[in-house]
This record gives C-alpha cells, sequence and structure tokens, in this order.
C-alpha cells in the first residue's frame, strides 16, 4: 500500500509499505477514505524528530471502511463506515472505566513515562503505525472505532477522530461561568471548533491569531476577533472587551511552536539537527517551547479564571511564571483528549442536517495521498489559505 513515511526534519515521502495484517483478535484493519493533517503533525516534521525513525507512518485523524476484524470484535463488521479516534484504549480498564480513555492502563506507553497509545505519533507514543495511508491496523477495535451512517461526506463525520472531541474538552476543562467569556488563543482547527462549541454553549467567544483566513472563518460563525499581528499588547486588547477584568476563561489551542518565540524556535531548530542519542535526553529534559501564547493566555485570565489548555507541548523544564498564576488564582487543565468520553454529546450535533457546529467550513484543501508533502508545506507555513487538509488515498 502507499502511505505517508517521515524520513527526517521537513522530509516526508508517499512510499509503498507492506499492508497491515491483524495482529490480535482485538484488531481491524479498515481502508481509509480520509486522514486529516494535524497541527500535531506540524511537530513531526521538525520539533520531535529525535523520536521518529525514517520509514515512521504519519497520521492520526482517520476515517474510513471497515476491511476485516478480528475474532474479539463484535461491535464493527467488514463494510462499516467508521471513525477512528486518535488515541487507542481498551475501554475496560481503571482509567477507562472512568472515562480517562487518553490514560488507558492497557495501551499506556510505560516506557516512556507517556499515556494512552496513539496513532502515528513516535515512540513517546508507541510507534504505531499512523492513518496517511490506505490501510490501517486499529488496534483495541472491540472498543475503538466509532461507526458512522453512510451518505455524509466524510467532512462530516472525520473531525471526530480529534479535532471535535479535543475542542469540546478543552471547552468543558476551561470551566466557562454562565453567561461568561472565553477567550480561544489560536485558531487553527482546534481553535475554531473551540470556538463554535462555547458560542454553542451559550459563551461568549473571542478568537485571537494573526493569519487572516484564520481570523476571517472565526468571524463568519459569530466569533468576536483580535488580529495579533496588529497588537502590542494582545492581553490588554482582550482586557478592553471584558470590562477590565481579562476573560473569564482562556483556551490554549497553539502549543509548542508558537509565533513570538524566537529564542525558544532557535533552540527548537538546534535540537532538530543534532544526533538523536544527544537531542532525545535533551528534549526529555529541557525547556525547548514556544511560549509566548501560554503566556499571552495567564496573562489575558482575570483573576480566579480559568486556563484550559489543548496545544501539544513537549518541554521537561519549561519557565512558568508561578508568582502570577499563583497571586491571581489561576486553575489550569490540560491534557489529550479523551476521546471516546465526548462522542454522545458529540455525534448527534455532527449528524444533525442543519450542521450546528459548522464542521462543513472547516476543511479548505482535499488532497490526494500522492501529494501529502505538498501539504505539509503549504501547512507549515500557513500558505494558500490552509486551515485544515484532508488526505484522501
Amino acid at each position: 500500500m502507499k502511505a505517508l513515511t517521515w524520513q527526517g526534519p521537513r522530509d516526508v515521502r508517499v512510499e509503498n509499505v507492506p499492508d497491515p495484517k491483524l495482529e490480535a483478535d482485538t484488531d481491524a484493519i479498515i481502508r481509509v477514505t480520509s486522514s486529516g493533517l494535524c497541527g500535531s503533525d506540524l511537530h513531526l516534521y521538525e520539533v520531535l524528530a529525535p523520536f521518529l525513525e525514517p520509514g515512521d507512518i504519519l497520521g492520526h485523524e482517520p476515517m474510513g471502511v471497515v476491511e476485516e476484524t478480528g475474532s474479539a470484535v463484535t461491535d464493527i463488521a467488514p463494510g462499516d463506515r467508521v471513525v477512528v479516534p486518535f488515541n487507542i484504549s481498551c475501554g475496560h480498564c481503571w482509567m477507562c472505566e472512568r472515562r480517562l480513555f487518553a490514560q488507558c492502563e492497557t495501551t499506556q506507553v510505560r516506557e516512556q513515562g507517556s499515556g494512552a497509545a496513539l496513532f502515528g505519533y513516535t515512540k513517546l507514543y508507541g510507534s504505531v503505525p499512523g492513518a496517511q495511508a490506505e490501510y490501517l491496523r486499529v488496534p483495541q477495535a472491540q472498543f475503538g472505532p466509532i461507526k458512522v451512517p453512510e451518505g455524509p461526506p466524510d467532512e462530516q463525520f472525520v473531525y471526530l477522530s480529534d479535532v471535535l472531541p479535543t475542542a469540546w474538552q478543552a471547552v468543558e476543562y476551561a470551566d466557562v461561568p454562565k453567561g461568561g467569556t472565553v477567550a480561544v488563543f489560536g485558531l487553527g482547527p482546534i481553535g475554531q471548533m473551540a470556538a463554535r462549541i462555547a458560542l454553542h454553549h451559550g459563551f461568549r467567544a473571542i478568537g485571537v491569531d494573526r493569519v487572516p483566513e484564520r481570523l476571517n472563518m472565526a468571524e463568519r460563525h459569530g466569533v468576536r476577533t483580535i488580529d495579533a499581528a496588529q497588537q502590542d499588547d494582545v492581553a490588554a486588547a482582550v482586557r478592553e472587551l471584558t470590562d477590565g477584568r481579562g476573560a473569564d476563561s482562556v483556551i490554549d489551542a497553539v502549543g509548542m511552536e508558537a509565533h513570538g518565540s524566537p529564542v525558544a524556535e532557535l533552540g527548537q531548530k538546534v535540537v532538530g539537527v543534532l544526533p538523536d542519542a544527544v537531542a532525545e535526553p535533551l528534549m526529555a529534559k529541557a525547556g525547548v517551547d514556544r511560549l509566548a501564547a501560554l503566556y499571552q493566555c495567564i496573562d489575558s485570565v482575570r483573576r480566579a479564571g480559568t486556563i484550559s489548555i489543548s496545544g501539544v507541548y513537549g518541554g521537561m523544564a519549561d519557565p512558568m511564571p508561578m508568582l502570577t498564576l499563583f497571586d491571581k488564582g489561576v486553575r489550569v487543565a490540560m491534557g489529550q483528549a479523551h476521546v471516546k468520553r465526548w462522542i454522545p454529546d458529540l455525534l448527534p450535533l455532527v449528524g444533525h442536517e442543519s450542521d450546528p457546529l459548522g464542521v462543513r467550513d472547516l476543511t479548505t484543501h482535499h488532497l490526494p495521498l500522492d501529494e501529502a508533502p505538498t501539504a505539509y508545506d503549504i501547512f507549515q507555513r500557513k500558505a494558500d489559505g490552509s486551515i485544515k487538509i484532508l488526505l484522501e488515498p
């Protein structure tokens, strides 16, 4: 089959690789029909290179058609249309029983001290072959895959794999008070949907970004926006819109590659070209994240407010303004999305013909898998109006 493989920093290639096969009675094989390109994939494109090996298959946002199932898989069958959550969880361990699926004890990558295994996301998360491919082996398929109806286009359902549950959790973790205001930093796919979900809940949403296409998309869904490229002090702009206090809640949907962190950006680039034997332990202990957006979040939240972090960070010793966090009484919540926890809330909305969350207005590019290297390039550069790209084998 064809699959997108990582070969080095900023070097991804579509190659022929062996077809996946069932390896356990809880496995399934799906024929991928769409697979999203995620901001987290861009971290692999360059920053997290020390944890990848040439030939690793990328991608973690798939949907497709079931081709084959193991004997223990009874809820789905060949021919079913399914969405596959990005994290791999068993559904029956101590963590899963508490709906903490991103911490599944059956698939935890204990040798790396990490939570549940993820598709296509380095040895930190199990080195499980990813979904930007023609076929995908799905471990723990007795629980993970989400069956969806035939008919509507993939883009109506594919975001149940990651974008929508991550955005929904970000809003839940933000603990916005009734009638309150949430500021969303970063209007990529997660930020776009978090802002729309906040509006759906009856909250006021302020979106912060510097990319015109992202700002325009948010505005047409009713989000009040702040163009960070035109502001000397973004937090002051947020306070101006919130009676001088700051937002009740703030969502960081940016993560480790925030614009405006030149020293950390240089550090990431240096680590990216070091030999893995040197770079890997350095990243495991150093502060290598670009934290400008997170600092703005801390400055923008009101006293006794909440910061919800959905952007991915990778540093182990990042400098944090603990005095400010403590003095303001800020609560912080974060973590990988517990995908299947939020599906009962999301599936009726996504499947409704009125499209209340506007999921049909998120994809900006449909590209064939063969053009995946181009997709990574334009997405990394935020070129050609790219906000969300779907790869189609």
